[in-house]
């Protein structure tokens, strides 16, 4: 107890500088934190039973190219295949191009026999699949725009030639998206635009998890000889690869992860070596006291590492807290769902923080804890 109470007056010693080297610590390890949750949110997707069973088919060569609609009713017949439904990624604008947010003209006649996370009244779910020009929105977007039952949204077509003027017919809840997209019909789309009888990619149910492996093998091997062939994968492995599109993700929010840890270093190593050269003197006092050379390096690595944790501990804490509160799905126009600082990230930026402290020490520590006893004496103060 009395060397915890030892370390605990020394790290009272110079109040400022202590708070500081928390303070820097924690601004880093909330970034990391921060880019971590992002990393981590952006490769996450739906985990429901129902997520567990689609798949996802799209063109071979790239996610942009098209497949003939026809394709639909050869995959309908593959064995292990339940249900599934054409869904293009529309891309148009409402009202600005800030106003950002995903729309889809899928099938209807499946839709949601494959999208069954999704929640919805069952008299708007009619009213939706009776209307051609009908649309539903998740919950998240209507509020984001204060949408109604009955509203009309007009879209411009930004990548196809086509204006939709749609009206909404239902709002759900829940699904892949988290409620942040708008979806209407594709047989609306195909009359309008000059893409007639294409799609992007085909929305697969499987009867079972299990044959999820083996539908994506059969499917993608009757198109094997095509024009068009394709690449049929599940419903995350298909976000991953459309995220890795922009770039290697991981790589870059990691180097930047790397380079705020070694900053950190740095900054808490020069903290500490000042701490530790204004205390030669002490030291030397100490080993006069039977203090062992260990014991001494133990105190001074213990208090570095005590301040790491405790910045770590504020820096991932804060942002935790500060996320939670936070509409993510607004400020991201529905591309992440949530962002929640998961355990493993605390862990994670503790560790850091525990690290940083001790390498910070480590160096400087020893140097002073080697010094013989008489020149540590004559150290001025």
């Amino acid at each position: 107890m009395k060397f915890i109470e030892f370390l605990f007056k020394n790290l009272m010693r110079n109040r400022r500088r202590t708070l500081l080297t928390v303070s820097c610590i924690a601004v880093s390890l909330f970034l990391v934190a921060t880019l971590r949750t992002v990393l981590t949110e952006l490769q996450s997707s739906a985990d429901t039973p129902e997520s567990a069973l689609r798949l996802v088919t799209r063109h071979r060569v790239s996610i942009a190219a098209f497949l003939p609609i026809s394709y639909r009713d050869r995959i309908a017949q593959v064995e292990g295949v339940r249900a599934v439904i054409a869904s293009v990624w529309f891309g148009g604008v409402y009202r600005d191009p800030k106003d950002y947010f995903p729309q889809f003209a899928v099938n209807t006649d499946q839709f949601f026999l494959i999208n069954a996370d999704m929640r919805i009244p069952e008299d708007q779910k009619q009213a939706f699949l009776a209307d051609r020009t009908g649309a539903i929105a998740g919950d998240t977007l209507v509020e984001r725009f204060g949408w109604k039952i009955g509203d009309k949204v007009h879209l411009q077509g930004a990548i196809f030639l086509f204006n939709p003027e749609l009206t909404l017919r239902g709002v759900y809840r829940g699904g892949a998206d988290g409620g942040s997209s708008l979806y209407f019909h594709y047989d609306y789309f195909d009359e309008g635009t000059n893409r007639r009888g294409r799609t992007i990619m085909f929305s697969i149910l499987a009867r079972s998890a299990e044959e999820v492996p083996a539908v994506a093998e059969r499917v993608d091997s009757l198109f094997r000889d095509s024009t068009a062939p394709t690449r049929t994968e599940s419903e995350k492995a298909f976000v991953l690869n459309f995220l890795s599109m922009v770039g290697n993700i991981r790589l870059l929010i990691n180097a930047i992860c790397g380079v705020v840890i070694l900053t950190v270093v740095l900054v808490a190593s020069n903290s500490m070596a000042m701490s530790i050269r204004e205390r030669v003197r002490e030291v030397g006092i100490m080993k006069v006291l039977g203090f062992r050379r260990v014991s001494i390096l133990a105190l001074l690595v213990g208090e570095s590492s005590l301040l790491g944790l405790s910045g770590a501990l504020i820096g991932v804490y804060g942002a935790r807290a500060i996320f939670s509160r936070v509409r993510i799905s607004s400020i991201t126009a529905g591309f992440v769902q949530r962002f929640y600082v998961n355990n493993g990230t605390v862990l994670i930026c503790v560790g850091i923080g525990i690290f940083v402290g001790a390498v910070a020490a480590t160096v400087p520590a020893w140097l002073v804890a080697r010094k013989p006893t008489a020149e540590a004496l004559r150290s001025a103060e």
